[in-house]
């Protein structure tokens, strides 16, 4: 048996060098007009079995706004960054240097009081392992792409320094199959069309 788990990165997200950690803001009238642009491409997820979305207010607004009516799920919510909360990557190292250079080379410290990269990493990877599995289940988890980043890492059981490498833009998707402990990254896209000669 196999479940199919697709992740659709929230509409809004910035760039990483200015994506503010646990960035609370809403859906702003940029990121709605987003969600309208792809809402057809992404709109066939809604008929996945199970519909989620992190606690973030902009993932559940591009859920929401994508039809999904998702289930908002805790363990999807984004990394507890202690007091660099609402912070960029700048401020924190302007601030902090010594600290946050420490926090992207070790992804066991916590520095910043919170809860370190590994541990992230596991909390995301201990929800997708729990998903219910059933033949040909399919999931939608509409999150911020620093849990998307977490799930990829985990899923491949790459190193945890491969979450920088990881670049998840707004309203993107991608999915992984499989089950619990064995995942696959599914790389989907456009078939093309077969014609007749």
């Amino acid at each position: 048996m196999a479940l199919r788990v697709t992740f659709v990165a929230a509409a809004g997200s910035s760039s990483r060098l200015a994506e503010r950690f646990e960035d609370d803001r809403p859906l702003d009238r940029a990121g709605w007009s987003e969600v309208q642009r792809v809402a057809h491409a992404l709109l066939p997820l809604a008929a996945a079995d199970l519909r989620y979305c992190s606690p973030n207010p902009r993932s559940r607004a591009t859920g929401d706004g994508l039809g999904y009516a998702p289930l908002v799920q805790l363990a999807l919510r984004d990394c507890d960054m202690g007091r660099w909360r609402g912070l960029t990557l700048g401020e924190a190292m302007a601030r902090e240097p010594e600290a946050v250079d420490a926090w992207l080379a070790d992804p066991r410290a916590t520095v910043h009081g919170g809860e370190s990269l590994l541990d992230f990493i596991t909390r995301v990877g201990g929800w997708l392992d729990t998903r219910p599995l059933e033949e040909d289940f399919r999931v939608v988890a509409v999150a911020e792409p620093s849990v998307i980043r977490a799930a990829l890492v985990y899923a491949l059981k790459a190193p945890p320094a491969t979450y920088w490498n990881i670049d998840v833009r707004a309203l993107s998707r991608v999915s992984v199959t499989g089950q619990a402990g064995r995942w696959s990254l599914r790389i989907e896209g456009v078939s093309p069309q077969r014609t007749r000669t």
